[in-house]
């Protein structure tokens, strides 16, 4: 009896070992491959970039990323009539850009050349733990086994002044400078995360207290402010849409960034991607009318 027990429990983690050799090797496969496409317009960043959670990933790209054809650099290149080589990936901190290593993946800038006319980024959130912490403090009030487990095991958010600042605004920075050696005459907009907490106070949409959303809110400004930083030291564009989505926070009546519900907690909606998009077009002085986006 215990050998037939000890021999299920063997072929069980051995179907478990085979199956995780299986997603590694895919993922390795998928980061290999070299993305197609003229490199016109080359998009940079973690998951406010790639779109998680906007529906449709683009064909091709590693599942991993969850990059959507709705995400905002897919709504402006089809805006702006440019072909895109979308290099965005959720999960991304600032060193993947430049130095690569996500998923086995090379540095996502490897596609820019001199052809290249138009590179956007957003990236940070992960790299000063905004949005993980966000979904962490949201989580433990809740009744469930997750709940149960952040209560337990995770020792609360750090202070804003705990936050490795410094090291992003380095990566950016240099990231930037590389860009620029790279195509001389692109355009390179950095685009911050949009809006998500209300201005003062919270709501049931996001599930903070009104201490935590203090603590919050004080992280997404400053990440915003270090990314102005970092783009007025290498003269890049800057488009804010930390200040130009207050009034559409996730507690608003037109959100542009979703709540604690649903798949991709506090990222932004298909409305927050399609206002990123058209900020963009604008300060490039385009006009963004009239291309819908994909859902």
């Amino acid at each position: 009896m215990h050998s037939r027990i000890k021999t299920g429990c063997l072929s069980v983690l051995a179907a478990l070992l085979g199956l995780i050799a299986i997603a590694v090797g895919i993922a390795a496969y998928q980061a290999k491959r070299v993305p197609h496409g003229r490199p016109e317009y080359v998009a940079l960043g973690s998951s406010f970039a790639a779109g998680a959670g906007l529906g449709k990933l683009e064909a091709g790209s590693p599942l991993l990323c969850a990059r959507s054809v709705s995400g905002y650099p897919q709504q402006l290149a089809r805006m702006l009539h440019l072909s895109i080589v979308d290099m965005s990936c959720g999960g991304a901190v600032a060193r993947h850009l430049l130095r690569g290593g996500q998923f086995f993946q090379g540095p996502q800038i490897r596609t820019i050349g001199p052809e290249t006319r138009l590179v956007t980024i957003t990236v940070g959130g992960n790299d000063i733990g905004y949005i993980g912490d966000l979904s962490l403090l949201a989580g433990r009030h809740s009744n469930s086994l997750w709940g149960w487990l952040v209560r337990t095991f995770w020792s609360g958010a750090k202070d804003v002044n705990a936050r490795d600042w410094a090291g992003f605004e380095k990566e950016l920075t240099a990231t930037i400078q590389a860009i620029r050696a790279k195509a001389p005459r692109a355009d390179v907009v950095v685009a911050t995360y949009p809006t998500i907490l209300p201005v003062r106070g919270t709501c049931s949409r996001i599930a903070l207290t009104e201490v935590e959303a203090d603590l919050m809110r004080a992280v997404g400004d400053r990440l915003a402010a270090t990314t102005r930083s970092a783009a007025a030291k290498t003269h890049a564009r800057f488009v804010d849409m930390n200040r130009i989505g207050a009034g559409h926070n996730a507690c608003s009546l037109s959100p542009w960034t979703r709540g604690y519900s649903g798949i991709a907690p506090f990222h932004p909606t298909l409305l927050g991607a399609r206002a990123t998009a058209e900020a963009i077009a604008r300060d490039l002085g385009r006009s963004p009318a009239g291309v819908a986006a994909v859902r």
